[in-house]
């Protein structure tokens, strides 16, 4: 049974079905697409919104204050050391799956089966958290062009600012208030749209997105810095180490996307040289800007202001520029549409490997004839987003995802210290430096950041695993490919 559970797959096997024609998928992409894609991944929500919560705090939970460009270098350093892990997986398995297919070479099929189902909550449940952002992006947006959509098309039922005189004045369907983030359902399906057609067309899509985003954040960081007051840097830490900690395990969902682009591998033209140039380039071009913006924001305005939801253009308005407040809200849209094509890219990709391996059901790895995307999955997966998007918290998906995330990099750090140890041999395109210490503190890190997250997070995150553990004992082990090569 324990064997069973713990089988590995072959890594001749692994590279084998990715060139099966009926599931082979089109290698359209080189290391600048993929440089932009994850930038496109990691920029997003997390810089526009979660910055400014981090440094002033929310509710009871004390804030960073200016110590959040700190906070964003330690979160920096976890991701970092899990980067060099992932490039050397990524180089020695360029196969579509991510962390999933390196647990399933290194670890085995139950370990792979749990990272599998947890990147779920990286990749779709992140995306219902930067849906439901973007919406509320968007309808900022409109309202400088004086559009003003109904509240009740653009809210949740649990958002707090609802009043039982809002409630009363919705619409209403047997009783019941009609009340659906409208924008946030758009943005899924026209996304889920792009990545039907083609992942080389979605590639050229986030480029475009890419450049707005990252030219919005040079202009909030060149213009602000004029207006920067060095006094507001002082205290530097005025919480003290504590709040420090915690911002870096709520601001890691600003980090998280690189590991997007290993799912793109199958779909690469030279993955082994080009996933490592571009899971370490992205991750280091977004760090520097992360505490560039950092430093401006807190040294425009008072830390102890910043807990808002929109703080750059806070920062604009603060300073009477108008102007300069809206160029930054569609910097935002931007830069979270962007996410949504990537995070809702990985997605799918993650299903289809699985699927593959028969770990889920056949028609999770159909091919579109014409495309040579998967479509199904890409499709399934928009629905699962698009629904939970219009009903949704964002602050709960949030922490999902940065759960999933964490977990998932703890097994991959763990799975580079294992296969040195198993496959010492095995040629390494991209070698992680300074093996075990570099994986060993990756786990460590990352371990560190998901204690910080609240208890309530932990519970769903473990019952969220339950649910993956018995569909797996139900279907998947008795389905596994692996399973059937071990018996024949």
């Amino acid at each position: 049974m324990r064997s069973n559970l713990f089988r590995t797959k072959n890594l001749r096997a692994i590279l084998q079905t990715a060139e099966q024609a009926e599931t082979r998928l089109k290698r359209a992409l080189g290391p600048v697409d993929l440089t932009l894609l994850g930038i496109g991944a990691i920029i997003g929500a997390g810089i526009f919104a979660l910055v400014g919560t981090a440094a002033a705090g929310s509710g009871d939970r004390l804030g960073a204050g200016p110590a959040i460009m700190l906070a964003f270098a330690l979160t920096a350093v976890a991701c970092g050391l899990s980067a060099l892990c992932y490039a050397e997986f990524a180089s020695v398995v360029p196969i579509s799956g991510s962390a999933y297919t390196y647990s399933y070479f290194t670890l085995g099929e139950l370990i792979a089966w749990i990272i599998g189902w947890d990147l779920i909550l990286e990749y779709a449940v992140g995306n219902i958290a930067v849906a439901i952002s973007w919406s509320g992006y968007m309808n900022q947006l409109l309202k400088g062009f004086g559009i003003n959509l109904p509240w009740w098309l653009t809210s949740t039922y649990n958002n707090p600012m609802i009043t039982a005189d809002m409630l009363a004045s919705s619409p209403h369907v047997l009783g019941l208030p009609i009340i659906i983030n409208v924008p946030a359902v758009f943005i899924v399906f026209l996304i889920t749209a792009v990545l039907v057609i083609g992942i080389k067309e979605s590639s050229n899509f986030n480029t475009l997105m890419v450049v707005i985003k990252l030219i919005v954040l040079l202009f909030f960081i060149v213009v602000g810095a004029f207006y920067v007051k060095p006094s507001n840097w002082v205290p530097f830490a005025p919480n003290g180490l504590g709040p420090i900690m915690t911002s870096a395990a709520i601001i890691f969902f600003a980090y998280i996307g690189f590991d997007a682009i290993s799912t793109a591998a199958e779909e690469t033209r030279n993955p082994q040289r080009d996933l490592p140039i571009a899971m370490i380039t992205s991750l280091v071009v977004c760090t520097i800007l992360y505490i560039a913006v950092a430093a401006v924001l807190t040294g425009i305005i008072p830390w102890d202001q910043l807990n808002v939801s929109e703080p750059l253009a806070l920062a604009f308005s603060y300073l009477k520029m108008d102007w300069a407040a809206g160029i930054v809200a569609f910097g935002a849209v931007m830069a979270t549409t962007a996410v949504l094509l990537v995070f809702q890219m990985g997605q799918p990709r993650i299903f289809f490997s699985m699927s593959r391996d028969g770990l889920l059901p056949p028609f999770f790895a159909r091919v579109h004839p014409r495309f040579r995307t998967p479509h199904v999955t890409t499709i399934l997966s928009g629905a699962f987003v698009a629904f939970f998007a219009a009903f949704m918290d964002i602050g709960e998906a949030a922490n999902l995802s940065s759960i999933g995330t964490l977990f998932a990099f703890v097994l991959v750090s763990g799975g580079v210290i294992v296969m040195r140890y198993r496959d010492p041999e095995l040629k390494r395109p991209f070698r992680t430096p300074f093996v075990p210490v570099v994986p060993a503190l990756g786990m460590l890190t990352c371990a560190i950041l998901m204690i910080m997250l609240p208890w309530t997070t932990w519970v769903r995150f473990v019952v969220w695993l339950t649910i993956g553990l018995t569909i797996y004992f139900l279907y998947s082990r008795r389905h596994s490919k692996l399973k059937d090569e071990h018996e024949g």
